[in-house]
């Protein structure tokens, strides 16, 4: 077995008798682009809408309850589909994140959350997930859209306004609160927990 690799090692880092460097340097760059251009065609085509949905576990759930929020409909005809809130815009961030969607595509195929009743028993999992993600990048994503440079306070209640105020002005939040602490159930209902009355 190693004296088969060690012939293929040889045979693959052999000079080529047949075609020069150059020749093999701009194969190499052709074959460089059309992979670097599939693999971004690919992780665009994963951030669509029509992706996100395109299982039946986000179409009949999370997909219906957005359709009733401000992020779906709202005055200004700006919609958030799902990759603005749930996939970074940067591109190292990006990729990281559709890695760690791998396994929910693992989920897919063992049928955790197949029903409408598995998707309950385990929205709250789910939730507190996205939640740590967006607490932990200071809802990176939310900033991507709503900044606190085009916000009219004027128009916001009072309790909003006292809140993202001093941050706008440049004053930390003091107990560490971002977007996603105050906005959870924006998109989606809330899951329910259970108490221990």
């Amino acid at each position: 077995m190693f004296s088969l690799i060690k012939a293929l090692w040889r045979w693959f880092t052999r000079p080529s008798a047949i075609l020069g460097q150059g020749l093999l340097l701009f194969f190499g760059l052709i074959a460089g682009i059309i992979f670097w251009g599939g693999f971004n065609t690919a992780m665009e085509a994963t951030n669509t809408l029509e992706f996100c949905i395109s299982c039946h576990e986000m179409r009949d759930t999370v997909y219906v309850e957005y359709q009733q929020s401000i992020h779906y409909s709202n005055p200004s005809g700006v919609r958030a589909v799902c990759s603005d809130c749930h996939v970074p815009h940067a591109w190292v961030p990006k990729l990281i994140r559709k890695f760690q969607a791998s396994s929910e595509l693992w989920h897919k195929l063992v049928g955790t959350v197949d029903t409408p009743e598995k998707f309950e028993a385990h929205r709250l999992e789910m939730a507190t997930r996205v939640w740590a993600t967006m607490k932990a990048t200071d809802s990176r994503e939310c900033r991507n859209c709503h900044s606190f440079e085009s916000m009219d306070f004027t128009h916001q209640r009072q309790r909003s306004r006292e809140k993202m105020e001093p941050v706008a002005l440049g004053m930390p939040s003091p107990d560490g609160t971002t977007c996603i602490d105050c906005h959870t159930g924006i998109a989606h209902k809330l899951p329910l927990v259970e108490r221990d009355d």
